[in-house]
Formats: C-alpha cells, sequence, structure tokens
C-alpha cells in the first residue's frame, strides 16, 4: 500500500506491528456489529422459499431490475402475485429510489382493492428497508419478509421473471429513451399475464390461474 508517499506492503505493516508488540486493530467495530444484529432482526425471511400459496393475495414478491436505455440505465420495479406468477403492479423511472417501490406498490395495492395481511417479500435493497417503505406496510396490515444477504433463491420467482423479460425482450432491442422502455414493457406485460403459459400454473396463463381460482369458489 501506499501512504503519504511510502510504498509499503500490508505483510510488512504486519510484521512491523508484532515487532513492536502492538495490538491487531479490528477489522469489525463493535457498533457494527450491533447493526448486524438488528438488522437480522428487521429483516427475517418469513417467506423461507416457500413458493405457492393456496390463493391470490397471500404472498406478493417484488424485486428491481435495469434496462439499459440510450447512454444510461432505467430502472424496473416489478410486484408479482406468486399464487399465479402474474405481475400485479409494475414501474419503470430513471432513479433508483424508495418512490420507485413505493409508487409500484402503490399501484398493486389499488388493482387489488386494498387486501390486508399479506406476506411482501424482497431482497434486503435499501428501498425495501427504507423507513418510509417499511411504515408504509405496516399502516396497511402488511407483513415484510426478506431475503437473506447472498441467497437471491429466496427471491427465484422475481429472479427468474426478470430473467425471461431480458430474454424474450428487453435484451433484444434498444431503447433512446424512457418512453420506449414504457411501451415495450406494457406489451411484455400484457403478453406475459395473458398469453404465457406458466409451467408452474400447468400451462395456464396467470390470468387464466387467477380466473379458474374465482370461478371455483
Amino acid at each position: 500500500m501506499t501512504e503519504y508517499g511510502t510504498n509499503i506492503s500490508i505483510g510488512r505493516v504486519y510484521r512491523l506491528m508484532k515487532d513492536m508488540q502492538l495490538p491487531k486493530m479490528s477489522t469489525i467495530k463493535p457498533k457494527q456489529i450491533a447493526n448486524q444484529s438488528a438488522d437480522e432482526a428487521l429483516c427475517q425471511n418469513l417467506l423461507k422459499q416457500r413458493f405457492n400459496p393456496a390463493a391470490p393475495n397471500q404472498v406478493w414478491v417484488s424485486d428491481i431490475t435495469y434496462i439499459k436505455t440510450g447512454s444510461s440505465f432505467s430502472y424496473l420495479c416489478v410486484i408479482i402475485d406468486l399464487f399465479s406468477r402474474k405481475v400485479i403492479a409494475y414501474k419503470v423511472s430513471p432513479r433508483i429510489d424508495t418512490s420507485l417501490v413505493l409508487d409500484t406498490f402503490e399501484r398493486a395495492y389499488i388493482s387489488r382493492k386494498a387486501p390486508s395481511g399479506v406476506l411482501f417479500h424482497s431482497d434486503r435493497g435499501t428501498q425495501y428497508t427504507a423507513w418510509g417503505f417499511r411504515k408504509r406496510l405496516d399502516h396497511v396490515n402488511f407483513v415484510q419478509s426478506f431475503s437473506a444477504k447472498a441467497h437471491p433463491y429466496d427471491n427465484a420467482v422475481a429472479e427468474s421473471f426478470f430473467k425471461f423479460l431480458k430474454h424474450e425482450e428487453t435484451n433484444r432491442r434498444s431503447f433512446g429513451n424512457l418512453k420506449e422502455v414504457e411501451l415495450s414493457l406494457f406489451e411484455y406485460m400484457n403478453f406475459y399475464n395473458n398469453q404465457r403459459p406458466h409451467s408452474t400454473n400447468d400451462g395456464l396463463t396467470p390470468h387464466e390461474k387467477e380466473r379458474d381460482y374465482y370461478e371455483d369458489l
């Protein structure tokens, strides 16, 4: 490493510290440990990869991905109902912030006629752990669940959706602006929900899976 114009290796620093009987500096501060414990307490994985609820509006999953747009990126947030794998809301924005997640949630909440007691699962991105978003979920009696750190399979359904979206749509196109992205996504979401068979639904589309559920009630 180089500090103040002096070149010295990390190994030599440790040897000098040992010769001088200096104690090692902790690489983890007690405050960080406390924060990690609090984070674990506030970000529990309640879904635990149970990806097949018995009815709609029991579990929603959400995630964010990026889409190359001109010389920069657009950011897409989706919310999926695990029962049918239906995309119940989405929003694309030039900014990846808490507002993106909040706005997407409001669209889902309104479109599903204000359900209560839904388990909402996501990764631990700052957009989902933000106080404003957590407060909103608590206000409408939603229960929040988070993937474990470095375990993307905990949110495998959302990850899988993005894989198909990029393979079938966005990676096959070039987008010059946000409007072009929005038009492409509108067309794909309609195709995905209403025309694309899903193996988890025994070959039914997400729309057909929910239609059959409500007809059988």
